[in-house]
């Protein structure tokens, strides 16, 4: 029976992080602009290791 307080207080605890996480990031304005970040790694010209695109052309 201890068991199951221990684990329910234990699962209390990282809910409540989620919740206070949730809210720092609410309050930081982290979802104020929800379509921009996904549209960004559409147009990303850079390409990895450096090179640019004046190789293809």
């Amino acid at each position: 029976m201890s068991v199951v307080l221990l684990l329910l207080l234990a699962s209390v605890l990282v809910a409540g992080g989620f919740l206070v996480a949730f809210l720092w990031a609410a309050r930081s304005g982290q979802y104020d602009d929800m379509v921009t970040p996904s549209m960004r790694m559409l147009f990303d010209d850079d390409k990895p290791g450096g090179e640019t695109n004046k190789k293809i052309q």
